[in-house]
């Protein structure tokens, strides 16, 4: 696997590649890696000829500080992984590759950024839309790669490569489980044993959810039901919301035949966690 930590010869390898017809696939990543990243790099492998995998940790996209000088960072396990699974290439530059002054630009998702995630995180997405540029730019992949767990953060990739036209196809990979359900996340590493075993309630609080919905319980009672579900099990609830899981719309009436996110976030102890579940109501 090819390790590059500056810009110019990271393009240089790819760009011989390109010239020769090689397809590109990318996997951002901000490192303390897993099976579901793992499962991104698979696709990749898959479609295209040479998979990209970057790692950074990328500051702009926290709005709290201390969040970020707790995300879990593990560079020689992550590049054991990646070697394992058969990467071809990592990215993991520092900071001062990627901003090299103080960026001033910010990005608007009229809407779309403002709910769930984004209500909870001010300026998330603006530094998730940065970064994501700055990476498309350097890499200038054919197909990029991304998780479901992320629903939000993959639709505002998807609005970012529409109304920025890049020339990229993008891929959105179920979610990877554990044997329990939880869905797999880099900060799972942040939780004690005691914190483990509670947070799978957010998994079994969304199952709990589309059985109700299934059997046409009102919205409310769900609502109440799922909140109910998680604060008994001693973790906080931050939002449960059921919206279109294409344009996160929230979907209050008229659910028969239609395709429904199930969109969970919240803390156990001080990690914050989040996931998701989507299927179509058939009655």
């Amino acid at each position: 696997m090819e390790i590059y930590k500056d810009i110019a010869p990271l393009q240089q390898y790819l760009n011989g590649h390109k010239f020769h017809g090689k397809k590109i696939g990318f996997v951002p990543t901000m490192g303390a890696l897993h099976n579901g990243h793992l499962s991104l790099i698979q696709a990749s492998l898959q479609d295209t000829d040479i998979t990209v995998c970057s790692i950074y940790v990328n500051p702009a996209q926290f709005n709290n500080s201390q969040d970020l000088d707790k995300y879990p960072r593990n560079l020689d396990q992550d590049i054991s992984l990646l070697q394992k699974a058969g990467c071809h290439v990592l990215f993991c530059p520092d900071d001062s590759e990627i901003y090299t002054e103080q960026p001033k630009i910010s990005f608007n998702f009229d809407g779309l950024d403002q709910v769930m995630e984004g209500k909870f995180r001010p300026g998330h997405f603006s530094g998730v839309g940065l970064i994501v540029s700055k990476l498309f730019n350097i890499v200038a992949p054919h197909y990029a790669y991304f998780g479901q767990k992320d629903l939000q953060q993959y639709l505002i990739i998807r609005q970012l490569v529409k109304d920025l036209s890049y020339n990229v196809q993008l891929k959105c990979i179920p979610i990877m489980r554990e044997a329990d359900g939880m869905a797999m996340s880099s900060r799972n590493r942040r939780l004690t044993e005691e914190g483990r075993d509670k947070a799978v309630i957010l998994y079994r609080a969304l199952n709990e959810a589309q059985k109700l919905l299934n059997a046409r319980v009102e919205l409310p009672q769900v609502k109440n039901e799922v909140t109910t579900i998680i604060n008994r099990a001693g973790v906080e609830l931050e939002y449960f919301e059921i919206v279109n899981p294409e344009t996160l719309e929230l979907m209050d009436h008229n659910l028969s035949g239609k395709n429904v996110a199930l969109c969970v976030a919240g803390y156990v102890d001080d990690v914050r966690l989040i996931d998701n579940v989507i299927f179509n109501l058939e009655f």
